[in-house]
C-alpha cells in the first residue's frame, strides 16, 4: 500500500495539525482514559496492517536512535570490534549527552532495500520506533507528536485517535 501521506506531504500535513495535536494531548494528559494504552496499541496494530516501513525508513534516513551501552556492546560484539572503536567509528554525544549516530542516514541502513544490516542486534531505540505501542504511551506525547513529522504510520495513528478519543 502507497503512504498516506508521501514523505514528501509529511512535514507540511504535520505542521498543519501540530497545534491541534499538542492540545489533543494536554487534554488526553489531563484527562486520561484508563484504557489509552489499548486504544492506542488497537489503532498502532490498524495502521501497521496497512504500512510497510521497508517501503519508508524516513526515520533510519533522518534521524538517529539513542544507543545505550548494552546495544554498543552488543552491536560492536557483533561486528568484532571494540566497544572503543565502534563508538569512535559511528557514535558522537548529542547536546543532550545521548550517544547517537554521526550521521544520517543510518550507518546500517541497506538504501537498496531499506532494510537493516543489524536488525537482529539493532538499538532498543529502533526495535521500538515508533513507540506507538509501548506501555504507559501519555509518558510519550511529546515525542510522539515529533514522530508525526518522521513517520507517516505515527501521523496516521494520531490522526485516528483524535477520531476514537472525543475529549
Amino acid at each position: 500500500m502507497a503512504l498516506k501521506p508521501s514523505l514528501e506531504e509529511l512535514p507540511e500535513l504535520a505542521k498543519e495539525v501540530f497545534k491541534e495535536n499538542k492540545k489533543f494531548f494536554q487534554k488526553l494528559k489531563k484527562k486520561t482514559p484508563k484504557n489509552l494504552d489499548y486504544i492506542v496499541h488497537e489503532t498502532h496494530d490498524e495502521v501497521f496492517e496497512k504500512i510497510d516501513c521497508l517501503t519508508c525508513a524516513s526515520c533510519c534516513k533522518t534521524t538517529s536512535p539513542i544507543f545505550t551501552e548494552k546495544d554498543i556492546k552488543r552491536i560492536s560484539k557483533h561486528y568484532r570490534m571494540k566497544e572503543i572503536q565502534f563508538i569512535e567509528q559511528y557514535l558522537e554525544r548529542d547536546e543532550d549527552d545521548f550517544m547517537v549516530l554521526k550521521q544520517a542516514p543510518c550507518s546500517f541502513l541497506d538504501e537498496v532495500d531499506n532494510t537493516c544490516t543489524i536488525y537482529d542486534v539493532r538499538p532498543k531505540a529502533c526495535s521500538e520506533y515508533p513507540h506507538t505501542n509501548r506501555r504507559k504511551f501519555i509518558q510519550l506525547t511529546d515525542l510522539t507528536l515529533k514522530n508525526t513529522e518522521i513517520c507517516p504510520a505515527v501521523y496516521n495513528i494520531v490522526e485516528a485517535m483524535k477520531e476514537k478519543i472525543k475529549i
